[in-house]
């Protein structure tokens, strides 16, 4: 089971969704393979060097794409990720674009978050604690910026800001849907991002999504209904300038940390201590730790 690291072995992890399985360039590879108190991640960590930043690699759907988002363990993945010494997340993953202006292999940084999915598990905590954490701005500024920057400095089209509708899959939207949606005015829809947002707010890790347009989804007029064929005509082009953009990044936020993002947790565990069986609190200690004041009559 996965324990607190004495020493970091990663600085960043980065989350692939669909098309983005493994980086080019990561050196010193080595798979680490984690099972967490929530169970197995998606797959083995693959832990190496890019640019001379350590990095944590994860699979999203796990290499050859064998989950669908909803039967991905989202709270194993972060985790896992944190487990190994990881501050910042940043996740990549294609998305259905919602606005004329965000074309099929475009660059989205979403900023907003809405959470439509229905079945997966959202938080870390239960099991006689709770714990409710600030969810207004769910993207870490400081990656965010460094996404953008890198975006701009390698020609992209980047939208800066948006709103991501997460829905619970794997089908896809109806045209109903699909135009309620637009009428929200979203920006983009996708399957994974949420719980992920959450749950690395829990974590106090950083987080912040490059978004990678494919397609319409079904409510333009003139453009065919999504579907597969047509996502993987654009996913290949948009996985290879996801890999630019976090070369880019790397550097720019590998020693800033001007956020509140680690501080997540400092008043949102609302729990009175003693009282927290201590079953849950050695299954969150790597969360809550240096939190939590040692008692003597915990449960």
């Amino acid at each position: 089971m996965a324990r607190k690291s004495e020493t970091v072995t990663a600085e960043i992890g980065i989350i692939g969704g669909s098309g983005l399985y493994e980086m080019e360039g990561l050196q010193q590879v080595r798979e680490k393979r984690i099972t967490t108190p929530f169970g197995r991640p998606s797959d083995a960590l693959l832990l190496g060097t890019l640019d001379g930043v350590r990095i944590a690699f994860l699979a999203r759907h796990g290499r050859g794409h064998r989950l669908s988002p909803s039967e991905i363990n989202y709270r194993a993945n972060i985790y896992a990720l944190k487990s190994v010494g990881v501050s910042r997340i940043i996740s990549v993953s294609a998305v259905g674009s919602m606005k004329e202006i965000v074309k099929p292999g475009h660059l989205l940084l979403p900023d907003q978050f809405i959470d439509l999915t229905k079945q997966r598990a959202s938080t870390f905590f239960q099991d006689g604690i709770v714990a409710h954490v600030a969810m207004g701005d769910p993207v870490c500024p400081t990656v965010f910026r460094a996404l953008a920057r890198s975006s701009r400095a390698i020609g992209a089209t980047v939208h800066e800001g948006g709103t991501y509708v997460c829905m619970e899959g794997p089908q896809f939207s109806t045209r109903g849907e699909s135009l309620l949606y637009r009428q929200w005015g979203v920006d983009v829809i996708g399957m994974t991002n949420m719980p992920e947002a959450k749950l690395a707010r829990e974590a106090e890790l950083c987080y912040a999504t490059l978004a990678l347009a494919t397609d319409y989804d079904c409510w333009h007029e003139s453009e065919d209904s999504v579907s597969v064929e047509m996502i993987l005509a654009t996913l290949h082009k948009n996985v290879e300038l996801a890999k630019r953009v976090i070369r880019g990044v790397l550097p720019i936020v590998r020693d800033v940390r001007e956020c509140q993002c680690a501080d997540a947790l400092k008043y949102a565990i609302v729990t009175s201590p003693h009282i927290i069986p201590r079953s849950t609190r050695q299954k969150l200690d790597l969360l809550i730790g240096r939190h939590m004041p040692s008692t003597k009559g915990d449960r």
